[in-house]
């Protein structure tokens, strides 16, 4: 999960818990992604009736030389969407990144996963290769542009879920409306529907923003309006060398990844994400007081850093928050009743960088249950 400090606004600052306190004291600060080429072979699907101008791509500023994707550009119906497949076998694991973070992040996962069964990563709408889809971005609407770009691919389910931080809560949205074809989940340093998080120097809980704003039905549709908001601001400037954990992935993903923070619409794809974020956790608080295990029997594993690293000196102590974020990845677990909490002693909140190899693991045991449930 990423945070861009310049776009940082209201509907941001929550997010900033799972970089700052996912450290432990005397470690840089997380980075957000990067993952490893896969190529498959390129497939521009290009029937928008827009200009050309917005047909050369969304997300790429004249400044910087774009980078080729490494996946298939899948038009699901006038937006694009990036998806990278590859393996072979069943159920496909779906790869859900954190806020700001784009496909390549799972660079070091990846290629172990697809050793075992097919694998299949991809961009959110307005992030790197993908075009911005609909507005209010919505669990629901997230969730209807992933299975539409997976039915236009043909991979079918079952699938196992894979979210890390915000992906955590994409992934159980996805399970909500699409639970038959759901075979299993793991949660990877998961955000919690109750969660605290710490910006302006004390902790909040980011569902109490909520409104009772009701959504729109979701729909497949071009953001026009976001992508010429994005041409008509500055491009960022790109980054010559990534911080760690994010300078462990391979040097393609890494170029990648440069290339994608520097494209103005990745900053406000993320800002149109977090604002519906508030409503999305109050209905996961709600549609769980009444049901602690909505996942039923799923094979579930929860993968969570050791220690949080929060500071001494906010309204709650730093042992509280911690005590707290314990608890919630406890909670987390229980949403199945097959569920399971592991915590990652040597890393910080980026475990698909800093542990790839537990990730790894824990995704071939759940697919493994998966298979003997069958």
């Amino acid at each position: 999960m990423r945070i861009r400090c310049r776009q940082i606004g209201r509907v941001l600052l929550w997010f900033i818990v799972s970089i700052a306190p996912s450290r432990a004291p005397g470690q840089d600060r997380p980075p957000r992604d990067s993952s490893r080429f896969f190529v498959i072979g390129k497939r521009f699907a290009y029937t928008s009736d827009l200009p050309e101008t917005l047909l050369a791509g969304p997300t790429q500023s004249p400044r910087h030389q774009p980078v080729a994707p490494p996946g298939v550009i899948v038009d699901i119906g006038g937006q694009r969407i990036h998806m990278n497949c590859t393996g072979a076998g069943s159920p496909t694991v779906l790869l859900e990144s954190g806020l700001g973070d784009v496909s390549v992040i799972w660079a070091l996962v990846q290629p172990g996963v697809s050793v075992f069964t097919r694998v299949c990563s991809y961009d959110r709408g307005g992030y790197a290769w993908s075009d911005p889809g609909a507005r209010p971005r919505t669990f629901v609407q997230l969730s209807l542009e992933l299975h539409t770009a997976l039915d236009r691919l043909h991979v079918a389910g079952p699938y196992v879920l894979v979210g890390q931080s915000y992906g955590g809560l994409l992934v159980r949205g996805f399970a909500a409306r699409y639970r038959r074809e759901i075979a299993g989940m793991v949660l990877v340093d998961a955000v919690h529907e109750d969660q605290r998080v710490v910006y302006g120097g004390q902790p909040h809980r980011i569902r109490d923003g909520a409104t009772g704003r009701k959504a729109p039905p979701p729909l497949i549709a071009l953001d026009t309006a976001l992508i010429r908001e994005a041409q008509s601001a500055p491009a960022h400037p790109m980054t010559t060398a990534l911080e760690a954990p994010l300078n462990r992935m391979p040097a393609s993903a890494q170029a990648a990844w440069r290339w994608a923070e520097a494209q103005p619409l990745i900053g406000l794809a993320q800002q149109a994400e977090t604002d519906w974020s508030p409503e999305e956790l109050q209905r996961m608080h709600d549609g769980r007081l009444h049901d602690r295990a909505s996942l039923g029997d799923l094979p579930l594993i929860v993968l969570a850093r050791t220690r949080g690293g929060y500071d001494d000196g906010m309204s709650i102590s730093a042992d509280s928050l911690e005590e707290e974020r314990h608890n919630f990845a406890a909670d987390l677990a229980r949403l199945s009743r097959r569920g399971r909490l592991v915590f990652a002693d040597h890393s910080g909140h980026n475990i698909h960088l800093e542990a790839p190899d537990l990730v790894i693991a824990s995704i071939r045991e759940v697919v493994a249950g998966a298979r003997t449930a069958r």
